[in-house]
C-alpha cells in the first residue's frame, strides 16, 4: 500500500483552526506558488487534517456513480432503438438534457451541501440517480408508456445526481487533493472511468438476454448501494480554509493561461465524450455491427481510458510531460482518422485503443499544470473547472446530432473529435508559447 494512502488512516489529533491559520499565512498569499518539499509546503500541510483512507475511499466511490450515470446515453442510444429510427435532433437533445442537470446543481444544491453536509448530499445524488434510471425504464421502448419525453426527464435527474456527486466529492477530498494532488486526481479519474466502463458492460452484457427494466434494475444496484452506505456515513468536515473571494477567482480565469487550460479541458472531454456518446450507433449504422458487438467495443473503448490512466502514471516519471502531451494529442488524431476511414474490425480496435490511450494522457497532464498554476486549493473552483470539463463532455455530443441531422448521415461522428483534435494541438502549442513569454518576462 503507498505511504500517500497510508496517511489517510491517521483520523486523530486534528490540527486546531489557529494553527490553519497560521500555516497559511506561512504559505503566504493564495496565488504564490508553493515548492514541493519546502518549508512553506510541510507549513501548510501541517494544517490539513487527513480525513482518513475509509472516507477517501467513500468520496471517490461517489466519482464512480458519476461516471456510471454520465456514460449512460451513450450506452442506452441501441436500448432506445436509435440504431434504427435515426432521430438525430432528439439524440442531441439527450446529451443537452444532462448537461443542463449538472449545471443546474449549483444553483439549488449550495445552500444543502452546507447545511446537510457532505454524506446526506452524496446519498440524496444517489436516490436522484435512482429516480432517474427509474423513469428511463419506464419510457424507454418497448414499454407500452414508451415516450422520449420520460427518457429526457430521467437524463435530467440522473445529471442533476452526477453535479451534486461531483460538487460533494470535491469538498470531501480536498484534504487529500492539499496533500497529494497528482495522486488523488489520477486516483480519482480511474474511479470515474470504472463507473464509466461498468455503464457500458453492463448494458452491453444484458442487451440480447434482459428486457429493459431489468437493465435498469442492473444499473440500479450500485446507486442502491451507495445511497444505504452514504446515509450511513459521517464524514467529518474538511478543515476550513481562508476565504478566496470569487472576484480573485474571476481574475485568476481571466488570464491567458487559465483560460487555455479551461478551453484544453473542454476540448478534450468534447472528444471524449463525442466518442463514447456516439460510437456505438457508429459502429452499428456505417459498419452494420449488431448493437451488442457495439457495446462492447465501447466499452473497449472506456477500458482503454482506463489503462491509460494507469499506464500515464508511470509515463509521467520517465517522459518530458510537454513531450507526452504533444505526442498524446497526435495519436488521439491518427485513432480518430482510422475510426473514420477504417472498414474492418482490426481498423476499429486499433482506432478504439489509439484514442482511448491518447485522450487518458491528457487529462492529469492538464490538471498538473492547473495545480502548479493555481496553488490554493477552492473546492467550488475545482467543481467548476470539472464542470466545465463536463460540458466539453455533453455538448461536443449534443452538437453531433445537430450535425448529423444537417448532412443526412452518420460520417459526421468521427469528424467533430478530430476537428477537437486539432484545436486541443492549438490550444497545447499557445500553452508552451505563453509559459516560454511567462518565464521571459519573470527573467
Amino acid at each position: 500500500m503507498p505511504s500517500w494512502w497510508i496517511n489517510y488512516w491517521n483520523l486523530e489529533n486534528p490540527v486546531p483552526e489557529s494553527d490553519n491559520r497560521e500555516s497559511r499565512q506561512l504559505a503566504g498569499a493564495y496565488n504564490t506558488k508553493v515548492e514541493p518539499g519546502s518549508e512553506q509546503q510541510s507549513a501548510d500541510l501541517s494544517g490539513t487534517p487527513a480525513l482518513g483512507a475509509a472516507v477517501l475511499a467513500k468520496a471517490l466511490w461517489g466519482l464512480l456513480i458519476s461516471g456510471l450515470l454520465m456514460a449512460l446515453p451513450g450506452a442506452l442510444l441501441p436500448v432506445w432503438r436509435h440504431h434504427i429510427d435515426s432521430n438525430y435532433l432528439l439524440i442531441g437533445l439527450y446529451f443537452l438534457v444532462q448537461n443542463l442537470g449538472v449545471l443546474l446543481v449549483p444553483v439549488w444544491a449550495k445552500r444543502l451541501l452546507n447545511s446537510k453536509g457532505m454524506a446526506a448530499c452524496m446519498s440524496l445524488a444517489c436516490a436522484l440517480a435512482i429516480g432517474g434510471l427509474v423513469l428511463i425504464s419506464l419510457f424507454s421502448p418497448p414499454s407500452e408508456w414508451e415516450h422520449w419525453a420520460g427518457r429526457l426527464g430521467g437524463l435530467l435527474l440522473t445529471g442533476s445526481a452526477a453535479g451534486l456527486m461531483n460538487m460533494s466529492v470535491f469538498r470531501a477530498a480536498s484534504p487529500a487533493y492539499r496533500q497529494h494532488p497528482a495522486a488523488t486526481v489520477n486516483l480519482g479519474g480511474v474511479f470515474y472511468g470504472v463507473g464509466c466502463l461498468l455503464s457500458a458492460l453492463i448494458v452491453a452484457g444484458s442487451y440480447s438476454f434482459y428486457t429493459v427494466p431489468a437493465m435498469g434494475l442492473l444499473l440500479l444496484i450500485l446507486p442502491a448501494i451507495a445511497c444505504i452506505l452514504f446515509a450511513r456515513t459521517t464524514m467529518p468536515a474538511p478543515p476550513q480554509q481562508s476565504p478566496i473571494g470569487w472576484s480573485a477567482v474571476a481574475r485568476e480565469l481571466r488570464t491567458p493561461s487559465a483560460l487555455l487550460l479551461a478551453l484544453l479541458l473542454f476540448l478534450e472531454f468534447g472528444n471524449e465524450g463525442a466518442i463514447s456518446g456516439w460510437l456505438a450507433l457508429f459502429l452499428t449504422q456505417k459498419l452494420g455491427y449488431s448493437p451488442a458487438t457495439s457495446l462492447f467495443l465501447l466499452a473497449l473503448f472506456w477500458f482503454a481510458l482506463l489503462a491509460g490512466r494507469l499506464i500515464s502514471q508511470i509515463l509521467l516519471t520517465r517522459v518530458h510531460h510537454k513531450r507526452l502531451l504533444l505526442y498524446s494529442v497526435l495519436l488521439s488524431m491518427l485513432g480518430c482518422l482510422i475510426l473514420a476511414f477504417t472498414d474492418n474490425l482490426f481498423g476499429v480496435v486499433s482506432g478504439i485503443l489509439l484514442c482511448g490511450l491518447a485522450f487518458s494522457c491528457v487529462l492529469p497532464l492538464a490538471m498538473e499544470r492547473i495545480g502548479s498554476r493555481f496553488t490554493y486549493y477552492h473546492p467550488g473552483f475545482y467543481n467548476g473547472i470539472f464542470s466545465i470539463a463536463l460540458t466539453g463532455g455533453l455538448l461536443a455530443p449534443a452538437s453531433i446530432g445537430l450535425y448529423a441531422y444537417w448532412t443526412g448521415g452518420i460520417n459526421v461522428v468521427m469528424a467533430v473529435p478530430l476537428m477537437g483534435s486539432v484545436m486541443v494541438l492549438g490550444a497545447v502549442l499557445l500553452l508552451f508559447l505563453e509559459a516560454r513569454f511567462s518565464a521571459a518576462k519573470q527573467a
